[in-house]
């Protein structure tokens, strides 16, 4: 049999059907990287916990490899898919079915798209909205039940990350503030097409209900400043000059909007060294605070 010249080879490889239906829809800049082993697919739906009552909201649904499978025990999905292309093959997928009419496809962003309710989030997630995506689902009212999500491994690490661990951060105390988060699944890179750069994890967020009474923006910025340099001590952090000249500013900007005299004499250093040790936190590091602790230092 006469050899193939690599003109040919990659001609015959066009015409695979799999590739020609499939292959030419992936598009690694918008993160698509499709779940193809049906194990772990299925694996993740019944992790969810659903009931035949249940609304899904599903981000990334792809070619419909989870989509099926949640329709399968679940009241109705709302898909929320980017790729114009891919929401076709999706709904070609369910063409005729009894699953057409219990699934809606929105086409957009998800980060600009207003979300219906929903009682269950599954996602696929694309890996460069992990974080932005986390905290739309946190604000999103009413709060729903639960989110199986899937992130590239380290981050999802950081999600559940406790404090002492290397990867506990900002971002681990910012969304454990809002939800209980647990990881679940260990997903290898081949089991996607085409496989992605790195290894995936899934991980479950239950929304804490009610949720804690702080306001989102000044506990994030209390934890930016205690999380530029963790194993610091925290009172170090709060003597450098930028830091003293932003909350200063900040103090100023308070008085001004309330009507307050602020004192001639008043120095925000010793103002905050002062707090700090009144709540014996002068001397810990933010890498092994608790949330406690956190919530201490922003009441």
């Amino acid at each position: 049999m006469p050899k193939l010249t690599a003109r040919q080879t990659k001609k015959q490889n066009e015409n695979k059907p799999d590739q020609r239906a499939f292959g030419p829809l992936f598009n690694k800049d918008l993160g698509q990287h499709i779940l193809k082993n049906p194990l772990v697919a299925q694996g993740i739906v019944d992790k969810a916990n659903l009931i035949g009552s249940d609304t899904v909201l599903e981000v990334g649904p792809g070619t419909g490899n989870l989509t099926v499978r949640i329709l399968a025990q679940a009241k109705k999905v709302v898909a929320v898919e980017m790729d114009p292309r891919l929401a076709a093959e999706l709904q070609k997928r369910v063409h005729g079915t009894d699953d057409q009419r219990r699934l809606h496809i929105m086409i957009g962003d998800f980060m600009k798209v207003q979300l219906p309710y929903f009682d269950v989030c599954i996602s696929n997630t694309p890996y460069q909205i992990s974080s932005p995506l986390v905290f739309k689902l946190l604000e999103h009212r009413p709060l729903f039940r639960c989110a199986i999500l899937m992130f590239q491994r380290e981050f999802a690490l950081r999600l559940v990350a406790k404090p002492g661990d290397e990867l506990y951060c900002r971002l681990s105390v910012n969304v454990q503030l809002y939800a209980k988060v647990d990881h679940i699944m260990k997903v290898g890179k081949n089991n996607f097409r085409p496989p992605p750069q790195v290894e995936s994890s899934v991980v479950r967020l239950e929304p804490k209900n009610p949720p804690p009474p702080v306001d989102p923006k000044e506990f994030d910025g209390l934890l930016r400043i205690l999380f530029t340099r963790k194993h610091k001590i925290l009172s170090a952090n709060f003597k450098q000059t930028g830091v003293l000249q932003m909350l200063e500013q900040n103090y100023r900007t308070y008085c001004s909007s309330n009507d307050l005299m602020m004192e001639d004499n008043f120095d925000i250093k010793s103002t905050i060294l002062s707090i700090l040790d009144s709540v014996g936190m002068a001397d810990v590091r933010a890498a092994k605070c608790d949330m406690d602790d956190f919530l201490k230092k922003s009441s």
